[in-house]
């Protein structure tokens, strides 16, 4: 349903109320092109108070516990505050922004609303690497567009790769930083990271060779994460670029590093082949800036000579000037989570790919003995306890390809299982009823 009303601004509405939602509802409100419409959140209490906390009056507000009386808020021009997004469906808006953070939930909400009429921008990264294909092509049949978020990574990678190519740069490695920067304090001794200090007794600052990389890893403290690549599947299903391992590489490097780690093996690099994606964690010093989770590009450079001459601009060069370092990074939650609404409402394009599909799926490997009975949750970090994430080529569902992660989410273990091994469809029982696994079965 579409509403610019008196304001000429379109009203959208945002499920989940969590960090990026919330900082979505503090710039909504300055936005010329948007008026927010409806908060969603189980918690209604969560909602109010994310409300307050970006700055809502309270009387901008109202509780609502059904569709009309939803309708009645939005009426008075003030903001309906719902616990199920049910309700959401035949309200006067034009876009939902999903920010759930919990996969199955996310495939509901998105499901809704594209038959409800409304473009969908999907944050939830657990939802998109499972069903994001389907959701496209639903929202294409609907005439409405699914789109990524830019204020998340997937969405503001992409959008740097385009614009390399754009100028002619050829793209050999495109991704992010983790967010668990590695910041040495060379005078004490020490690396901290996600909170923990770790004392040791030397430790690498600089690139001598490869061996280098490995003993900059410190086994108590974590580098890539599941989200980590999860996203880089989701870029991977929005274009053409492949990770050059299923584990990704992953290096712990400082960022000027970047354009000599990220090029091809043959030439002192890591990789086996060009145009892959991957991930680092951020080697820095407490007085450097933190790449914190921004997204690169390692380009071809014209030639070494415009290499040299950007080199002496301030742009990262490999030692050989061949290959330069583009990147962004920072990203701002719900702050940017705007101009992909602006794309997709305005415009009629998504900021994710042109061409959309399921080319990879983010699976699980046991990482010890299961038994038969044992129920998968996700823990910390997104991730589900003794299950390594890997990315591998998308199969056809069937008993024996590999189940997407986060579809074995909150599934459970049907038969023992040794360490080592990738879940099967065969291997974990699923709601066969929930958004997730009928939108699945579309892939």
């Amino acid at each position: 349903m579409n509403d610019k009303g008196s304001t000429g601004r379109a009203g959208v509405g945002i499920v989940g109320a969590g960090e990026f939602g919330q900082t979505f509802m503090a710039q909504v409100a300055r936005s010329p092109h948007f008026i927010l419409r409806v908060v969603c959140d189980s918690s209604p209490e969560k909602a109010l108070t994310a409300l307050h906390n970006a700055g809502h009056s309270a009387d901008a507000h109202v509780r609502c516990d059904s569709r009309a009386a939803a309708l009645g808020a939005i009426e008075e021009g003030r903001i309906a505050v719902v616990d199920d997004h049910a309700l959401i469906a035949g309200l006067p808006i034009q876009a939902v922004v999903e920010a759930t953070g919990a996969p199955s939930t996310a495939a509901a909400v998105a499901e809704g609303a594209i038959a409800a009429g409304y473009h969908v921008a999907m944050a939830t990264k657990e939802a998109e690497v499972v069903v994001g294909p389907a959701l496209a092509r639903r929202a294409r049949a609907a005439g409405v567009v699914h789109t990524l978020v830019d204020g998340d990574q997937p969405s503001l990678l992409i959008g740097l790769v385009a614009r390399a190519r754009l100028l002619g740069l050829t793209v050999v490695a495109a991704g992010k930083s983790t967010e668990a920067d590695y910041v040495l304090d060379g005078s004490r001794g020490t690396v901290t990271a996600w909170g923990r200090t770790v004392a040791v007794d030397r430790y690498d600052w600089r690139l001598d060779d490869p061996s280098t990389l490995e003993r900059r890893r410190i086994a108590s403290l974590a580098t890539k994460t599941v989200p980590d690549l999860c996203e880089m599947t989701i870029v991977a299903n929005h274009t053409d670029l492949v990770p050059d391992r299923p584990e990704l590489h992953g290096p712990v490097a400082r960022t000027v590093e970047l354009p000599s780690l990220f090029r091809p093996k043959a030439e002192g690099g890591l990789l086996e082949a060009s145009g892959v994606v991957d991930v680092f964690t951020c080697l820095r010093r407490a007085d450097e800036i933190s790449f914190a989770g921004g997204v690169f590009v390692v380009v071809e450079a014209p030639d070494p000579v415009t290499g040299r001459v950007l080199a002496s601009k301030g742009i990262p060069v490999s030692d050989d000037g061949r290959y330069l370092l583009l990147h962004n990074p920072v990203h701002l939650l719900g702050v940017e989570a705007l101009a992909s609404l602006y794309s997709a409402v305005h415009l009629g394009r998504s900021t994710g790919g042109k061409d959309v599909r399921q080319r990879f799926d983010l699976v699980a490997r046991t990482t010890r003995a299961f038994e038969a009975g044992e129920q998968l949750t996700i823990g910390e970090r997104h991730e589900i306890p003794d299950l390594e994430p890997v990315i591998m080529p998308h199969r056809a569902d069937e008993p024996a390809a590999p189940i997407p992660y986060y579809l074995a989410a909150s599934g459970r273990i049907v038969r023992p299982l040794d360490a080592g091994r990738v879940l099967t469809f065969a291997d974990v029982e699923t709601d066969p009823t929930s958004s997730l696994y009928r939108l699945r079965r579309e892939t």
